[in-house]
């Protein structure tokens, strides 16, 4: 059995300069499966562009073999002004399925 649960991320471009989401790293966790590590081109198939004062949503997907579990990461951002390539840490959020709750 898996448990599919559904996320929206929304990243807001504060800087005064054009920015771009290169690639992803995630670290997903799964209450009763081993640590996944995945990496991947941009955000679902987009190399999203953000201008200043902008920002960029998607919203995806994660399945896990369990009820519980969380995922953290960042993305590789280059800032089209200066060349510098940066990183944008995402904190932990977490999944549960209502049921799993006490």
């Amino acid at each position: 059995m898996h448990y599919a649960f559904g996320y929206t991320i929304t990243i807001e471009n504060q800087s005064k300069d054009s920015v771009q989401l290169n690639s992803r790293h995630w670290r997903i966790y799964d209450s009763l499966n081993d640590l996944e590590t995945l990496d991947g081109e941009g955000v679902i198939g987009k190399k999203p562009v953000i201008m200043p004062g902008d920002s960029h949503t998607y919203s995806s997907g994660c399945l896990l073999t369990s009820p519980i579990g969380a995922m953290k990461g960042h993305y590789n951002m280059i800032n089209f002004t200066t060349g510098e390539k940066f990183r944008v840490y995402i904190p932990t959020f977490k999944f549960s399925a209502p049921f799993a709750l006490n």
